[in-house]
């Protein structure tokens, strides 16, 4: 019985750390979130460093669309060569 009570203070901590990892995965921004965010940037490493890497990366040719998920939809960003057009926002789409 004794050997396990060094465990638990172990089990506890590992427990706490899983459900904040958690509870932070489990938050999205708004749509609107996420266009206050990038609004200043015009090119690919400002969204980058405004955003992160985007959930989808949509690619013809010099045309790309960078896709982020927001928990009330999409925000879609089109890019030609390194420069930002204007923000497109959507609904999910339903699997």
């Amino acid at each position: 019985m004794t050997a396990l009570r060094p465990r638990r203070p172990l089990f506890a901590a590992f427990a706490l750390a899983a459900t904040l990892a958690l509870a932070g995965c489990l938050h999205e921004d708004s749509k609107a979130e996420i266009v206050k965010k990038a609004e200043q940037a015009t090119t690919k490493a400002e969204l980058r460093a405004a955003l992160g890497e985007p959930k989808t990366l949509n690619k013809v040719g010099p045309l790309e669309e960078w896709v982020y998920e927001a928990s009330d939809g999409v925000v879609r960003f089109p890019i030609l060569g390194d420069r930002v057009g204007p923000v497109v926002t959507g609904e999910k789409t339903k699997n």
